[in-house]
């Protein structure tokens, strides 16, 4: 009996002291604190090297519950320049365990976060008074451009749902909550250090454990290049001021994108720090919605820019040649449907037609698809045309390296037998072949249809970081995805896009010192059309392709094709002339009247 009961004590003290771990931790507590050691956030630069986005110091004030004696409030609200109320308020939600889960009196908790150097100064003179309290010196965003707020993202405290996703996280953390900061958060935030310090049985430190045997150093965050060149985003965010759209600019043969401008834009500064969640109920409170990423997250009708697509398919599939000549009677005219067109010469071929972006030539070219004999039902003649849409990019998202891209609307067959109770045909989806109806597309997909066509058929994933520190990119952003339709064809297609600058309708995007190619577009709206643009350029060495679209704005030559001959001439020449500056100014400075319409 004796052995035992000594063998179950032996059993029992090799559960306590080697098996279960609970206690140890527990005396650990009492003796030890572990204080977190924040990483280095990754460094974000442009294209050509310089910081668009660095690291400042940012401290938060710390409180453990049971330390706190004899505190004077009144002293330690004016310390820190706050309220009584604020005081109590926020130490009432830092003991909710339904606000604060992780709450305990025996560990540190975030009273104030992200203060600047200025705010914590008093307080860290007069710290000794307030016992409970201490400064953690962490890091916020600093930015070096007052632009690519939508691109950059921003950074802001972590939600309960996040802290429960990821374990790095802890109450008071801040976490990428848009742009390349949330799509590249595990890459930029770097990896936590552990600082492990002695206490005494009033919970003073007393400082290293064992010389710091125990510490873990931090991981710093990778470093970002991305592919924007900061002075061309600067340049578009100027030219898109009092109005709404956006400009998008890619590098055909990388797939890099080389502005990003969503309009109406803010400072990125003013999502940085204490006062981020001030800012963003303003901003998110504009009827404007700045907030808004138009670039991605926008649809919009493509308007004459997707009559390109429409002559690729058209040619690969046999429906015309470049000796098909159309009607234009001031339109397409045939059944009782006229959809509309300006005055030029008829019939005409299609070349002219791409130059003069005629509606009726691309009208008749989608009637004689959707009812030719070799599909045998408007159903399958669509499908043909939806997959042609698809491979080049349209109906579904990019795979952009950002948060929040929508897909845009290419419809099937399935969409118009439910509409139409299968009873519709070429007529009845005719503004299909003309950029309009349910079609619908972001403006980085436009873009991207530049990219492919100045590519002659092939595109690389549009991608904003265009480099790692340490790290390959995903290989979708350098594998090209070469669209079904035969170099030749995209070759008739730009030669199109060449006379539409040289006598068409993109005669103000002409240069001296190279060759443009370009197509516009007047998207319908209910009210003022949109004003669309894209193109690329040099000709034979395309370097950049892109798209504006200006809500409203009319025409598509009326701010379309000017804004995008400038933004062109700057990363080409890398300067503007003379002449281009001060239209510069003229758009700058051109109101586009909303009114108070939610958008």
């Amino acid at each position: 009996m004796i052995l035992s009961v000594v063998l179950i004590y032996l059993i029992r003290l090799f559960q306590i002291q080697i098996i279960d771990t609970r206690y140890r931790n527990s005396a650990d507590n009492n003796a030890l604190y572990y204080r977190t050691i924040y990483p280095t956030r990754g460094v974000i630069y442009d294209r050509q090297g310089r910081m668009i986005v660095s690291n400042q110091p940012s401290f938060d004030v710390m409180v453990v519950m049971r330390n706190i004696r004899n505190l004077d409030t009144l002293a330690f609200c004016r310390t820190l320049n706050i309220t009584q109320e604020y005081f109590d308020s926020r130490m009432s939600e830092i003991r909710n365990r339904r606000k604060n889960p992780g709450y305990s009196p025996y560990t540190e908790q975030v009273f104030m976060a992200q203060l600047s150097v200025s705010e914590v100064s008093d307080l860290r003179e007069n710290l000794y008074r307030f016992r409970g309290f201490s400064i953690n010196q962490r890091q916020q965003r600093k930015y070096s451009y007052e632009a690519a707020a939508h691109l950059l993202g921003d950074l802001g405290e972590v939600s309960k749902s996040e802290i429960e996703d990821d374990e790095w996280y802890t109450q008071g953390d801040v976490i990428g909550k848009q742009g390349v900061e949330k799509y590249y958060e595990s890459t930029l935030r770097g990896e936590k250090g552990t600082e492990v310090l002695l206490k005494d049985a009033y919970g003073r430190i007393q400082g290293s454990y064992y010389d710091g045997e125990f510490d873990k150093a931090a991981v710093p965050g990778r470093n970002l290049t991305l592919g924007i060149d900061i002075e061309l985003q600067m340049l578009g965010e100027k030219l898109m001021q009092n109005k709404i759209g956006s400009i998008v600019a890619i590098e055909p043969k990388t797939g890099e994108i080389l502005c990003m401008v969503s309009a109406p834009s803010f400072n990125p500064s003013e999502l940085s720090g204490r006062h981020r969640g001030e800012h963003f109920q303003d901003l998110a409170a504009r009827p404007d919605k700045p907030l808004l990423n138009r670039t991605i997250q926008g649809t919009y009708p493509p308007g004459s820019t997707f009559k390109t697509s429409q002559a690729l398919t058209y040619l690969e599939e046999g429906i015309i040649t470049t000796q098909t000549l159309f009607p234009c009677s001031n339109g397409f005219v045939t059944r009782g449907l006229k959809v509309g067109c300006h005055s030029h010469k008829s019939p005409l071929d299609l070349d002219f037609a791409i130059a003069t972006s005629c509606n009726s030539y691309f009208c008749w070219g989608y009637y004689r698809m959707i009812g030719a004999d070799k599909y045998g039902t408007p159903q399958k003649a669509l499908t043909v045309w939806k997959d042609y849409m698809v491979d080049m990019g349209f109906g579904y998202t990019l795979g952009v390296d950002l948060p929040g891209e929508a897909r845009g609307m290419i419809p099937n067959s399935d969409y118009y037998d439910r509409h139409y109770n299968r009873s519709w045909n070429g007529l009845t989806t005719i503004s299909n072949s003309i950029g309009q109806g349910e079609v619908t597309l972001t403006p980085l997909q436009i873009a991207n249809l530049g990219a492919t066509i100045a590519n002659r058929g092939y595109y690389i994933t549009p991608h904003v970081v265009r480099q790692i520190d340490g790290q390959e990119l995903d290989s979708a952003y350098v594998t090209p995805h070469y669209v079904n339709v035969s170099r030749q064809n995209y070759e008739i297609v730009v030669h199109g896009m060449r006379q539409s600058v040289i006598e068409g309708t993109c005669r103000s995007a002409a240069s001296r010192d190279y060759l443009v190619c370009g197509k516009t577009g007047t998207a319908q709206n209910r009210g003022i059309d949109h004003s669309v643009f894209m193109g690329f350029a040099p000709m034979e060495d395309p370097k950049i392709a892109i798209a504006v679209y200006v809500e409203n704005g009319g025409f598509g030559a009326v701010y379309g094709v000017p804004i995008g001959a400038l933004m062109m001439e700057q990363y080409i020449n890398g300067f503007l002339s003379e002449a281009s500056l001060r239209k510069v100014e003229d758009y700058s400075n051109r109101v586009i009247d909303y009114g108070e319409e939610e958008r």
